[in-house]
């Protein structure tokens, strides 16, 4: 026994030694973090852990690296940890401690911003429903009940963090956790209780004793030592709320989310890489993407309301785990520049010089020979030729040069060398092998989901009830349903007219039934007020109305007292004399969500499912269900439900989300190209007006087995099921590129060396995306003015004879090749301007 003692306590002493060891201090300046003892330059983006997979999580992680980042930031998701009180999730997609470790295995940082309040057009703002009917409880100030849980469940992640040893300072990757989330935006409509509870967070949180800085973001009066940082498209007008903090960007919004009705808003590279650079340029040491991977609001996690399923928000990495080009690229190449720059721009503040109306020059310049400069036009219309140094450079408008030697311009934020690479949606059928639309309907089996009331827990009420504080948020749908008798002498059965059911409702989607026939819908955010003419019959109606959530709110003040669901009126009206009965109060039977729901059709395993030819579609509140073997490939899955209506879906058991590929998008405010000079809005770049807002929906590989998949739809609109398709994502069969003689030689090929670097001509790479595959042919090649973009190219008025040969036979049978964009390659076919190399390739 002693001996085994001795053992144990050998051991403890080992790994409190290699704690110790790999243990790193970080603290803060004025001008960055500080990790043991060092300031340090950091790239971050965000990857939310339940919007993709554990499967996925590693890729990610890796091309994330690869992108140039340092740190990955992340919310921490309290309705998903705990979605009823004191029974926690930390499984699957919400294995947070997996995912923090696999962070720490590619050798990154991780800021974990615990809020615990998220925003992230998550339902709810990320917290649990349960929370709302705690006795007295008030979100988001100075109330007891909600300081004691907020406090117990940020307490449960630190302490759990502290288990796995995974603060930087027990040898871990977190570096920086946040407390609260953009409260400043909304603290003003709390009141004194607002900063009162603003000041007990930050302390609550310094409590828990992490060894690392805290931040609170929008938080200009956080108290020291909170630093405050800043969000938003731009952030280089931000200045910490005191000179021993650092200037830190926790969200620079790399697009924007998309919502059901809406067109799909982008953002160009050239103006996010030119919001990065300033930013650093600026004296920012800390910026991270929101988001850098976006993925998919599986299940029914999307919040808004009416945030679509996608939450690709046009970030470097897709919704599928595909690098988005040139976006990657050129983020890539912009985050090479700046490290590049990293010990002048740490050492010192920079000289800030005019060289010109709307052009200025940054310099950092130490007293031992280290110098980086930055070259900026921050006009929107004209580009310009500026003197730096006794040397020239071109500055397009809306762009800023980096000179990590104060001399050669390592990176231009308007000159792209990233190629653009294609990506299609390859359809193939879910039952590849039907001849016939009827053998289709045939191999799916079928279950209607009741009209009206049905189960056995339905209640009565008198009046209209709101909907989430009825159903708690545990179903999308609540039944409100009353019987009319209607005598034969009343004005709502006159010959030739027809009553008209009025309805009002606070969101989002409602179905009215008369006698169980559908015969109106209308869906709206906050508002839908419906007259919807109805024939009744003498004696006994029953009117059935479905109220249907699409997401919670989850920003603003007070917004989880947002409601939802059918407040009234309800009446009916004579279309012929019109008069009126409020329904108003009446006894209403109510229902929580659906009976399917209650006996888990979504699972796929009930006895009750119906087979029988033929199938029924074009009807709402139909349960629908098929098999089906994996797509081929290793290529990202998605299913097309271009032919349903709306509902939910789940792949054997698991919820790839909400489908609705009926919401239209608005059909104003796209273009067919956008202009990067300026600055960005969220409605500034728009495509896809006119169209549904989203058609296409992600199913991870991970979920599909080889065969015999099972695949359940709960259609409530009304939809063909046999219509909808399989869709795999492929990259890389084009890839397009144009560089100038003005842009630099690609970030990669940078050397201290002066004299090699001047010699160094633009150049243009090209490389295939599949490892597999080579390039093999040239579609379109032209030095001297070419014109128009992908996919879109054709000679200007000045052509080099050579420009399709010289590309050729650099490239063709290569996985990737790289051209010198030089007269000396080409030759000069236009002398006195300066030309370009546009080429189009195919790979295979």
């Amino acid at each position: 026994m002693v001996r085994g003692r001795k053992i144990e306590i050998v051991s403890f002493l080992l790994l409190q030694i290699v704690v110790a060891a790999t243990a790193a201090n970080v603290t803060y300046d004025h001008r960055a973090l500080v990790i043991d003892g060092k300031r340090k330059i950091l790239i971050s983006g965000s990857i939310h852990y339940p919007r993709s997979t554990p499967e996925m999580w590693p890729d990610l992680i890796q091309k994330s690296k690869d992108g140039g980042l340092d740190v990955i930031e992340t919310y921490v998701f309290w309705n998903g940890h705990e979605p009823e009180k004191n029974k926690y999730n930390f499984e699957g997609r919400y294995d947070l401690v997996k995912f923090v470790k696999l962070v720490a295995k590619a050798g990154l940082y991780v800021h974990l911003r615990i809020g615990p309040y998220a925003c992230a057009e998550w339902n709810y703002g990320g917290f649990p429903v349960w929370l709302h009917f705690i006795p007295g409880i008030k979100f988001r100030t100075d109330n007891e009940p909600f300081k004691a849980e907020m406090q117990r469940f940020t307490a449960k992640i630190v302490d759990l963090m502290k288990q796995e040893k995974l603060y930087a300072s027990q040898g871990g990757p977190i570096i920086l956790s946040q407390i609260e989330n953009e409260y400043g935006n909304v603290d003003s409509s709390y009141g004194a209780a607002g900063k009162s509870y603003m000041k007990w967070s930050a302390s609550m949180a310094l409590s828990l004793d992490t060894g690392v800085p805290w931040n609170m973001c929008q938080q200009g009066d956080a108290p020291d030592p909170i630093i405050n940082t800043c969000n938003g498209f731009y952030c280089d007008q931000f200045t910490p709320n005191s000179n021993n903090k650092p200037k830190m960007w926790t969200e620079n919004w790399s697009g924007w989310f998309l919502g059901f009705g809406d067109p799909t808003p982008y953002r160009p590279v050239e103006d996010l890489a030119f919001a990065v650079a300033i930013f650093y340029q600026r004296s920012g040491t800390f910026q991270n993407y929101y988001m850098y991977h976006g993925g998919t609001n599986f299940e029914r996690t999307s919040g808004g309301p009416l945030i679509s399923t996608s939450y690709d928000y046009d970030a470097p990495i897709d919704e599928y785990g595909l690098v988005r080009q040139p976006k990657w690229g050129h983020l890539r190449d912009l985050h090479k520049a700046i490290k590049l720059c990293e010990d002048a721009l740490l050492a010192t503040d920079p000289t800030v010089t005019s060289l010109g109306s709307n052009l200025v020059a940054s310099v950092y310049k130490t007293s031992s020979g280290s110098c980086a400069a930055f070259l900026a036009n921050i006009g929107t219309e004209s580009d310009a030729t500026v003197t730096f140094n006794g040397n020239s450079y071109h500055l397009p408008a809306w762009s800023i040069s980096i000179l990590p030697d104060c001399k050669n311009v390592a990176f231009n934020t308007a000159k792209i060398n990233a190629a653009t690479e294609s990506t299609t949606f390859a359809r193939q059928a879910i039952k590849p092998n039907a001849d016939s639309s009827e053998e289709l309907g045939s191999q799916w089996s079928y279950i209607k989901e009741p009209i009206g009331i049905s189960k056995a827990d339905a209640f009565l009420k008198p009046g209209l009830l709101e909907q989430i504080n009825t159903t708690a948020d545990k179903s999308d749908y609540l039944w409100y349903s009353l019987r009319v008798d209607i005598k034969g002498d009343e004005t709502f059965l006159d010959e030739g007219s027809k009553a008209v059911l009025h309805i009002q409702s606070i969101g989002q989607v409602v179905y009215a039934f008369i006698n169980g026939k559908l015969t109106g819908s209308g869906n709206g955010k906050q508002k839908i007020s419906l007259d919807i003419p109805i024939n009744l019959v003498t004696g006994k109606n029953t009117i059935d109305l479905l109220s249907v959530t699409v997401g919670l709110a989850n920003y603003g003040a007070f917004f989880d007292l947002v409601g939802a669901g059918i407040t009234g009126p309800v009446s009916l009206k004579s279309a012929k004399s019109g008069s009126s009965i409020d329904l108003s109060s009446q006894q209403w039977t109510y229902q929580v969500g659906l009976k399917g729901e209650d006996t888990d059709l979504g699972s796929g395993d009930s006895s009750e499912w119906v087979s029988k030819s033929p199938l029924p579609t074009m009807q709402p509140l139909i349960w629908y269900k098929t098999t089906f073997d994996a797509p081929s490939g290793s290529d990202p899955v998605a299913i097309d439900f271009t032919g349903t209506g709306k509902g939910i879906a789940w792949v054997n058991g698991q919820s790839i989300g909400r489908y609705w590929p009926t919401s239209i998008a608005r059909n104003d405010g796209c273009t067919d190209s956008c202009n990067y000079r300026g600055s960005y809005s969220a409605n500034k770049c728009l495509k896809n007006c006119g169209n549904p807002s989203q058609t296409l929906y992600h199913v991870p590989r991970s979920w599909i087995k080889p065969s015999g998949n099972t695949l359940v739809l709960l259609e409530e609109m009304g939809g063909d099921p046999t219509k909808i398709s399989f869709a795999t994502k492929q990259t890389g069969s084009s890839l397009c590129l144009t560089v100038s003689q003005s842009h630099p030689a690609p970030v990669g090929l940078w050397t201290s060396d002066s004299k090699i670097l001047n010699k160094t001509s633009p150049v243009l790479l090209l490389k295939c995306p599949v490892s597999t595959h080579v390039i093999t042919s040239i579609e379109f090649a032209s030095f001297g003015t070419p014109k128009g973009t992908c996919c879109s190219f054709s000679h200007g008025r000045c052509n080099s004879p050579r420009s399709l040969s010289v590309v050729r036979k650099a490239c063709v049978g290569s996985r990737s090749c790289k051209v010198e964009v030089s007269t000396r390659v080409f030759g000069d076919p236009c002398r006195d301007l300066v030309k370009s190399l546009a080429v189009e390739a195919s790979c295979s």
